[in-house]
């Protein structure tokens, strides 16, 4: 992989960057635009939202301010928890393609599964119409287990193209991972860097040295190596350029099973089976 251009196939014949920029608890206005210019600047092609983060408008403003042609980029954003259904993911859909400004989408997922309401399946296929009609060019689902993947794949016609969830060297997700390669589902990480919390990890450090490279470069790299998208998060310009500084070095196999031994198979946020906020 030699460029920050490099991307995977989905199952559709569509093409992802394996690398993204994340603005999950970015600021709406100023901070969000002046972000993803950065982002878009440094060379990231990728940029995911999502309803809840309230900050679509101003990834919006930052894109049509920018000079790169939309077909150049791959937007992402999500439906969240209270517009699951039908009529209410159409509806929410239209709403966030308004505030992004855009024609079309790259991606369009579900949030989450919310199985509390059981509506998880009739969301899916609002998309699958979205899908159909050609307004967004892939679908996937966010934080969905096995088994909520198992459900659509027996009850709906298209098998998601991502499934998005939390992912990093404590939590490597081996049999979601194992069940989604399975049905060519792209795995998606979000939270890569653990919010922060693998970046002081001595194995990390003694690797991050060999390479020259930091702790981030490494799990961003790891990410890759694993065959998973990734959307590391920073408001940071110099951060946002060195996080995307990791196609010019390889993690040898004892690397990668040096940082496989990291797994704990302990989540650092919500169980989606129990996540229910609306």
């Amino acid at each position: 992989m030699g460029s920050i251009q490099e991307t995977t196939t989905l199952h559709n014949g569509i093409k992802m960057p394996w690398l993204g920029f994340g603005v999950f608890k970015v600021k709406d206005g100023e901070e969000v635009v002046n972000s993803v210019k950065a982002a878009l600047e440094t060379g990231y092609r990728s940029i995911d939202t999502a309803a809840i983060y309230g900050n679509e408008a101003g990834v919006g403003q930052a894109i049509a301010e920018s000079n790169v042609p939309r077909e150049e980029l791959f937007i992402t954003t999500k439906v969240w928890n209270s517009n699951h259904g039908y009529e209410a993911a159409l509806a929410a859909f239209d709403e966030s393609m308004e505030k992004l400004g855009l024609d079309y989408l790259d991606l369009y997922l579900i949030h989450w599964p919310l199985p509390s309401e059981g509506k998880y399946v009739e969301t899916w296929q609002a998309l699958e119409t979205l899908y159909k009609e050609g307004r967004v060019r892939a679908i996937g689902v966010s934080n969905f287990k096995t088994h909520h993947l198992e459900d659509i794949i027996a009850k709906c016609d298209i098998v998601p193209m991502v499934n998005q969830v939390e992912y990093h060297p404590q939590f490597n997700q081996r049999e979601l991972h194992d069940f989604c390669k399975k049905h060519s589902i792209q795995l998606e990480a979000w939270s890569p860097l653990m919010q922060g919390g693998l970046l002081e990890n001595p194995l990390l450090v003694e690797i991050a040295e060999k390479h020259n490279k930091s702790t981030a470069q490494v799990i961003i790299r790891w990410d890759i190596q694993t065959g998973v998208v990734t959307i590391p998060k920073s408001v940071n310009p110099q951060r946002i350029a060195q996080n995307a500084d990791v196609f010019d070095f390889e993690l040898s196999p004892e690397d990668m099973d040096k940082i496989s031994t990291l797994n704990q198979d302990q989540r650092m946020f919500a169980d989606p089976d129990e996540f229910d906020r609306v």
